[in-house]
């Protein structure tokens, strides 16, 4: 299937690793140029080359959390391809912490980068999309359904802050053909949730998936290339859940233990 992103103008913040990374490699095999970036210009530049073997890449250090920068590498990348077609808010940051635990610097920190970093990315975006349309993919998480206590206190209620303001934006910008959409990940194999839970929980949270593991970021990059591609054209508005069916059956392992019993 022609997914029609061939020579398109691709944006994905958080780009350097993780999700981002796997996204912005799906879209480049699929024939489009992609920009990225993150705070951390190392990381970026590291990335760069290694996503450059695919395709055409541009890369910029920033904090998505100041609209500034945000407006400005929007016009970098609208200047360097000559259009903006597709963005995707992906940056997050999940702050290991309780309810209680949290100052002012830290909530500010952690609105701007899970929530603000959105905002600005989709009034960036349709900037540039707003005469010749486009799409915007921001990416939430499961725990904007699923409240995760004790821990990462607000990082649910800020993505799921993210697919309330998905539907907004998508009834602001229709009328200029730029569809915004929102993908709601799972557990996911990222360096992050690698380096910050146990495997003990990873494997308490993986057998809590109707899939028995973990994502792969390529398995929620597929479907962010998808939202934002041709093949998605009448979908606006909408949040895919892609957590292998995490949280959605009060009896997960009862598929595994009826064929345990079987053998």
């Amino acid at each position: 299937m022609d997914l029609g992103l061939s020579g398109k103008s691709v944006v994905v913040t958080g780009g350097s690793k993780g999700i981002g990374f796997a996204t912005a490699e799906a879209f480049l095999r699929e024939g489009a140029k992609v920009a990225i970036c993150s705070r951390h210009e190392d990381e970026l530049k590291e990335a760069a080359a290694q996503l450059a073997q695919l395709g055409e890449v541009y890369y910029e250090a920033l904090d998505v959390s100041s609209a500034e920068e945000t407006y400005a590498f929007a016009q970098h990348v609208n200047e360097k391809f000559g259009s903006v077609d597709v963005w995707v808010n992906n940056v997050g940051s999940t702050g290991f912490k309780k309810g209680e635990e949290y100052d002012d610097e830290e909530i500010d920190f952690m609105t701007g980068v899970c929530f603000k970093s959105v905002i600005y990315g989709c009034q960036a975006a349709f900037r540039y999309m707003k005469e010749h349309g486009g799409a915007i993919v921001n990416v939430s998480s499961l725990a904007a359904r699923c409240s995760s206590a004790g821990r990462s206190t607000l990082y649910g209620p800020l993505k799921s802050a993210i697919n309330n303001l998905t539907n907004t934006f998508a009834g602001e910008y229709c009328a200029h053909n730029v569809r915004v959409t929102c993908v709601m990940p799972g557990f996911t194999v990222t360096p992050l949730t690698k380096s910050k839970i146990s495997q003990e929980e990873l494997d308490r949270n993986a057998a809590a998936t109707l899939l028995h593991r973990m994502a792969d970021p390529s398995e929620i990059a597929r479907p962010i290339v998808f939202l934002a591609s041709d093949a998605a054209s009448y979908m606006t508005a909408t949040t895919i859940e892609v957590s292998g069916g995490r949280s959605m059956t009060l009896n997960p392992t009862y598929a595994y233990d009826k064929l345990k019993q079987q053998a």
